[in-house]
């Protein structure tokens, strides 16, 4: 898993306003809440890559946006949010350096971030967000198909930023998923766990292996007992002073390999 430990750019007020961080967050509860989410990855059996955040990219902090990782490579998406360009050659340089081959990028006028992209076995969720544009989804679809994914679209919906803000997977055949927010066959052929949606990221847990996920103890306390009661283990985590970001779990993580 590659994350950003935030440093002066996530508190820099200066940014915020551009980079739709709407509240300023907390320095020590940050580093202290990012530092269980990194030694619970890791306990998990994760290898965790801790890249420097980006100067003057506040955003930075939330590095599943910025790229998309398959198994033949990783993908260089294209912010919607202005205020993030940049961020794509960042950590592309940082995928490179591991060693991860690049297989693809998306070009303007289309946009695609990527927490509107889920891949589940061969199956590519992908989301039409305000962050990721009609002509984004199409060159995503292009790329996918071309590597033998199934891709399914659907709208997202106001509530949420990301495609990611209402479902996730919590295993190789199963998702987390708000009800009534996704087209009726969307799932098909996957198991799910409905739950009310709540807020923008009441479907957002981070899985680290078969029915075994990371969640935001901060906001998510009816998910996390669903879960629970459904035979998942959730490790809760306050994430709070990333919801003060307008992130989510996964938009602090990038996956770059599953076993």
């Amino acid at each position: 898993m590659v994350v950003s430990t935030p440093g002066e750019a996530y508190f820099d007020v200066s940014t915020h306003e551009a980079g739709n961080i709407p509240e300023l967050a907390d320095r020590e509860r940050t580093r202290q809440q990012h530092d269980l989410l990194k030694s619970t990855m890791a306990a998990s059996g994760c290898e965790v890559i801790d890249v420097p955040e980006l100067a003057k990219h506040p955003n930075s902090a939330f590095p599943r946006d910025v790229a998309l990782c398959t198994p033949e490579g990783y993908i260089k998406l294209r912010m919607g949010l202005e205020a993030r360009r940049g961020e794509e050659e960042w950590i592309s340089r940082a995928l490179q350096a591991i060693g991860e081959p690049f297989v693809g990028e998306i070009t303007g006028p289309a946009t695609a971030e990527g927490g509107d992209v889920i891949l589940a076995g061969s199956v590519a969720f992908v989301g039409l967000s305000h962050r990721t544009n009609q002509a984004g989804v199409d060159q995503l679809t292009d790329l996918l198909r071309a590597m033998g994914y199934e891709v399914r679209t659907a709208s997202v919906k106001d509530r949420y930023m990301h495609l990611g803000g209402g479902m996730s997977a919590i295993g190789p055949e199963r998702f987390l998923c708000c009800r009534g927010v996704f087209p009726e066959e969307f799932f098909k052929g996957f198991d799910t766990i409905e739950v009310e949606p709540q807020g923008p990221s009441t479907g957002n847990v981070i899985c680290l292996d078969h029915n075994e996920v990371i969640a935001n103890a901060a906001e998510n306390a009816p998910v996390i007992r669903e879960l629970a009661v459904r035979g998942v283990t959730v490790h809760g985590i306050n994430l709070s002073e990333f919801r003060k970001g307008a992130g989510g779990p996964t938009c602090l993580i990038l996956p770059v390999e599953r076993k």
